[in-house]
């Protein structure tokens, strides 16, 4: 699955709604893929919110060393085929983030992500946070 940043967020804070679920799902996956940008999103996410920024960043760190999640570093290519991909979604809010995202997983066949985003069932993934909501 793709972790994704508010995915990233429920496993790591406690206070979360979905934090046991997202334990729960991250535990079972068999794949798990995150990318630089969900990393840079989740440090503004947790800034935003006035988490303690010392744990997240501790976070982040422990994420890229932890050998089961593979993590994608943005390059330009790929940065340049998320920005085509929004052009040709105009009517859609999805952040750069989101479309990276959308590449990747359809790149690897993933077709589940960790997130409450629903723009990831817009694209015709399965969010599966925003399951648990339902």
């Amino acid at each position: 699955m793709l972790l994704d940043t508010s995915g990233i967020l429920c496993l790591h804070h406690k206070s979360e709604l979905f934090h046991a679920r997202a334990r729960i799902l991250y535990k079972q996956a068999h794949i798990r893929l995150t990318h630089s940008y969900v990393l840079a999103e989740f440090v503004a996410l947790v800034t935003a919110r006035r988490f303690p920024r010392v744990p997240a960043l501790t976070y982040v760190g422990d994420l890229l060393e932890n050998p089961d999640i593979g993590a994608v570093w943005v390059d330009e290519s790929l940065h340049r085929r998320a920005v085509a991909l929004l052009l040709v979604r105009p009517d859609k809010t999805y952040s750069l983030c989101d479309a990276v995202s959308f590449l990747l997983m359809r790149q690897r066949n993933i077709t589940e992500a960790l997130t409450t985003d629903r723009h990831f069932e817009q694209e015709g993934f399965r969010s599966l946070l925003r399951e648990a909501s339902s």
